[in-house]
């Protein structure tokens, strides 16, 4: 599964929020059991607990994050944590070290913890400029005695699609062509989409769709792409690193005029615990590899070809040099 099939909760206002914020259930700190890393230090380093927050790519990430570490001399375990309302705490605390982590909504989550439920729709700290956005999580984090680490280019964010058939119709590209185009699409996603500034809203005033109606079956659920593939509906807000899209015939059209926040990926991590340099090191070099694409055919191998999470990471850390195979 993918972010798509998360808990939709934590709301703070922001539709990213709905998508990234919550993941499957559970309430307590528990070891891995899928797969998970789990070996102690090589060299005396010291060890370090990744956090997983349940779905696939935190799952996945979680242990690209253990094994890159592992390779570094650092003794790893990855422990799911399925909410993010628990494993921060955990994170400040220490009980958790590292963490992968979705910059704008890390950031307005801080930003509702620091300032109030109602600062992240009063004043959002997050927005489509990636530097920006954590600029504003490093302001936030510091604090809380956390550290962010820097971004990469893999981003985790709303996106939406359409049939391959529609778009090629059509001739859409982008969400501007759409808005060009002047046909009136309904929406399948979750029926706050009628009110938040980054669904039906904001399609409307950034990019002149027409929106005819929202058919509420969820954020990229199958039903929600099976209405959209039968063409009940023409349009389905998912997100960028969907790995079920073909299956369904469908394809993203391109947020050319940046609707949505930056949820690119990075990791934060407990700076007293896991602040050193030669941990930033290690993990810098992942995050400067993994691209959106790479996040997608992740979560197909485990999600689609039953992959566990922690041989998926292995061979693409094995693929791309960081591991001695």
């Amino acid at each position: 599964m993918t972010k798509t099939t998360r808990v939709l909760g934590a709301s703070l206002g922001v539709l990213a929020l709905t998508v990234s914020l919550a993941a499957c259930g559970g309430d307590s700190l528990e070891k891995s059991k899928d797969g998970g890393s789990s070996a102690p230090a090589a060299d005396g380093k010291g060890s370090l607990v990744i956090g997983a927050a349940g779905f696939t790519e935190s799952n996945v990430l979680a242990e690209l994050y253990a094994q890159v570490l592992k390779d570094a001399g650092y003794g790893t375990s990855v422990k799911t944590v399925n909410n993010r309302e628990l494993y921060e705490p955990s994170l400040e605390k220490g009980e958790i070290d590292v963490v992968p982590e979705y910059a704008a909504t890390l950031a307005e989550f801080l930003n509702a913890k620091v300032n109030g439920p109602k600062a992240p729709e009063e004043k959002p700290v997050a927005s489509s400029d990636v530097s920006a956005t954590v600029a504003a999580l490093e302001k936030l984090a510091s604090p809380l005695g956390l550290k962010a680490l820097p971004a990469g280019e893999a981003v985790d964010q709303n996106a939406f699609a359409v049939t391959k058939e529609f778009a090629q119709k059509n001739n859409l590209k982008t969400l501007s062509d759409l808005g060009k185009s002047g046909l009136k699409v309904k929406i399948a996603a979750g029926d706050e989409c009628s009110v938040r500034p980054f669904c039906a809203p904001g399609l409307t005033k950034t990019y002149g769709i027409q929106v005819s109606g929202i058919d509420p079956k969820g954020v990229g659920t199958p039903q929600a792409k099976q209405a959209v593939k039968d063409g009940a509906d023409q349009l389905v807000l998912t997100t960028t690193t969907d790995a079920t899209l073909d299956s369904f015939g469908l394809v993203l059209l391109e947020d050319d005029k940046k609707l949505q926040n930056a949820d690119n990926v990075l990791p934060v991590v407990n700076a007293k615990d896991a602040g050193a340099p030669e941990v930033a090191a290690a993990l810098d070099k992942l995050t400067k590899l993994l691209t959106t694409a790479d996040l997608v055919d992740l979560n197909r191998k485990v999600d689609a070809e039953r992959a566990k999470p922690a041989d998926v990471a292995k061979a693409y850390l094995e693929s791309k040099g960081l591991l001695k195979k």
